[in-house]
């Protein structure tokens, strides 16, 4: 019997062609194959699909290198890390936010790189003077607006076009399809999680709130939810995290976890990803067959 070649047992970063029912534009996006996964055919992985924040955004093509800079896929990529998951990792388009500053004057200089020896240093994490200080309550939600502007709610078919194509070509574990976004991402997952309660096993959005509005189809379904919130977070109001998860409370959802960092600003999302307990809590969900 022939020797399994070296390259058959590392992890895998493939860049897949998709034309998008946004604007038909021809696109691409990631899927990450975790090492072993072309020595063992039998084996059925588990799918994490990844949302990015708003700073990530581009054309799905020279700039999709953007959506390394956080996230699983970083930790999994870059820092190289053995998770044990197929990973789907789109690029939002840029619709009108291109001249945002944070977009504006970033550059590829920031996108981390793959080393061939060893790891880069981990970023150090914001900085804030805000106090630590407790959530207000809010008392109703009906006037703030259960999305972000030119969000993950546009993408939606694209995003379940990628994970359709992903469950078709690679040997995935339909009882296991994961997902998690940061800040727009975290909006992003309530909304997918929203709509298409029953495809996902589990959901851990970061620092970005459910709007009460979203949460009857989750609650029925009784998603298993792992939220993280920043008590710090200069981007999002902390305080309106907790109307959508009391609404999940009110109407019988029993699989929720609430983490509110409060010593974290809205990069949070470094310290849940670099951890283990987000990755070894979302193996240990699998839907009923």
């Amino acid at each position: 019997m022939m020797n399994q070649s070296v390259t058959d047992t590392k992890p895998q970063l493939l860049r897949l062609d998709y034309q998008s029912s946004i604007d038909d534009s021809w696109r691409q996006y990631f899927v990450y194959l975790p090492a072993g996964y072309q020595q063992n055919s039998a084996k059925k992985w588990p799918v994490l699909l990844f949302l990015h924040g708003n700073g990530e955004r581009g054309n799905g093509l020279d700039e999709l290198d953007y959506t390394l800079i956080h996230g699983p896929l970083y930790e999994a990529w870059v820092q190289k890390r053995d998770l044990p998951f197929i990973m789907v990792v789109p690029q939002l388009h840029m619709f009108e936010m291109g001249e945002l500053s944070y977009i504006a004057n970033r550059s590829p200089a920031d996108i981390p790189k793959r080393l061939t020896a060893d790891v880069p240093p981990r970023p150090a994490m914001f900085q804030s003077n805000r106090p630590i200080a407790p959530a207000e309550p809010v008392a109703d939600m009906s006037q703030v607006p259960p999305l972000l502007p030119d969000g993950w709610e546009r993408a939606e078919q694209d995003v379940l076009t990628m994970l359709q194509t992903v469950q078709t070509n690679y040997n995935t574990d339909a009882s296991r399809v994961y997902l998690t976004g940061i800040s727009y991402g975290g909006f992003g997952s309530w909304f997918m999680a929203s709509q298409h309660p029953q495809l996902f096993a589990a959901v851990a959005p970061v620092v970005g709130w459910g709007h009460p509005d979203l949460m009857p189809p989750i609650a029925e379904a009784q998603t298993p939810l792992w939220v993280f919130a920043a008590g710090r977070d200069s981007a999002i109001n902390k305080n309106y995290f907790y109307p959508g998860i009391e609404t999940l409370r009110q109407l019988g959802h029993n699989q929720v976890r609430f983490s509110m960092l409060e010593q974290a600003e809205h990069d949070a999302w470094r310290q849940v990803y670099a951890g283990d307990d987000v990755y070894n809590w979302l193996l240990q969900q699998q839907q009923s067959e």
